[in-house]
């Protein structure tokens, strides 16, 4: 079945009692039992809902994963997975990682003594020089957040399997229609469901799923004991927001091919980061594991200190964190999404001051051009003043 098909009938896509063509939404905590510890199917609805099991069949089944589970945000995905690990452990992360994976990581497990080292995964080398005696994951953004880094997922799964070594890729800028981390060797894939996976900033979850049953049974164990989970309502909303996103995406990164080509011959940027650009450093691979490039753009402006005058001045553009959602957002991640990473650091993997991050939407390619066109005017005119 192809992708396109699956994100409408994969999973589970009605339901068996009434045949209603959307699983309902189970508003119940608690479930009748038949007898003293003898539940027909569910019994606690932070342990399993049916709603929410609609949904985590759906993401096991685009993500080509075992079993799939949803939490109330991809914070709280993250948590779980890394809560696998203990004391002493290393773990290695791309060097422009989303600063709140980073926040987890350096506020949260750093006190319980977890290790982890920033590199650039994008260099196998790099890769293999950060491997420790106590290394036990590779933690991947491939595209990456904000940067859209392009990390060889299977040549990296293959240094990471021979050194004992899991695998984890977090999948959100993607999405299971231009990527499916598991089939190029990795063992567990996480999304914020939030963001192109809900599709329309309504909704906040985190989604994972693993292609190793040991696996899913450690991580269902910790999603029941931790309890982040996602309740019916929202887990109805990504469930529907999912029904869309194969048309979604081929929007997005259709004008999102558009914007990159313009501002790459804009003189007031510095530098373009679209893996969908010739000149992008992670182009060929790109082009060999993604169906697509994906709608998120960043660029740096050549004087930084218009960054603020610049976002300030958009129109159709919103100012906002997020992303992936039908309207384009924009925002400035040393001062917003990855300000919890130390500048120094940020600074070091490319995260300047002047850089901008675009989530582009569906709206009209000439009015978002426009949009950009009279915010550069606007700065360049103050400039001349």
């Amino acid at each position: 079945m192809d992708i396109q098909t699956k994100m409408i009938h994969g999973g589970i896509s009605e339901d068996a009692t009434t045949g209603a063509v959307n699983v309902p939404i189970y508003l119940t905590s608690t479930f009748k039992q038949d007898g003293v510890g003898k539940p027909k199917e569910y019994e606690y609805s932070r342990s399993g809902n049916p709603t929410r099991a609609a949904l985590e069949e759906l993401i096991a089944d685009l993500e080509g994963g075992v079993k799939g589970f949803a939490f109330s945000s991809g914070s709280a995905g993250t948590h779980t997975v890394l809560s696998m690990f203990k004391r002493g452990d290393h773990i290695i992360l791309g060097d422009d990682v989303y600063g709140g994976t980073f926040r987890v990581l350096d506020k949260i497990f750093r006190q319980l003594e977890i290790e982890f080292t920033l590199t650039d995964v994008t260099n196998p080398k790099a890769i293999e020089e950060s491997i420790q005696s106590n290394t036990k994951a590779l933690f991947l953004e491939s595209p990456s957040n904000p940067l859209l880094k392009i990390t060889d997922i299977e040549a990296s799964a293959k240094i990471a399997k021979a050194h004992n070594i899991l695998t984890i890729v977090d999948n959100t800028f993607a999405t299971p229609y231009l990527q499916q981390p598991l089939s190029l060797g990795a063992d567990i894939v996480l999304h914020s469901g939030t963001k192109y996976l809900g599709g329309h900033s309504d909704v906040v979850s985190g989604l994972v799923t693993t292609n190793s049953q040991e696996l899913a049974e450690k991580i269902g164990f910790l999603q029941n004991a931790i309890g982040g989970i996602l309740g019916p309502q929202d887990s109805w909303l990504v469930q529907r927001g999912i029904k869309t996103l194969a048309v979604r995406m081929d929007a997005h990164q259709k004008n999102a091919g558009i914007l990159a080509e313009y501002l790459a011959n804009q003189p007031q940027v510095a530098k373009v980061y679209y893996p969908g650009l010739a000149d992008h450093l992670g182009y060929e691979i790109a082009k060999k594991q993604m169906n697509g490039f994906g709608g998120m753009i960043s660029f740096d402006l050549k004087d930084e200190s218009k960054v603020n005058q610049f976002v300030e001045s958009l129109k159709i553009f919103t100012l906002a964190e997020s992303l992936g959602g039908v309207e384009s957002l924009v925002e400035v991640p040393a001062l917003m999404t990855h300000a919890t990473i130390p500048k120094a650091d940020r600074e070091k993997s490319g995260i300047k001051d002047g850089l901008i991050r675009a989530s582009v939407g569906i709206e009209s390619s000439q009015d978002l051009l426009n949009d950009l066109k009279q915010a550069f005017a606007a700065i360049q005119s103050e400039k001349e003043d």
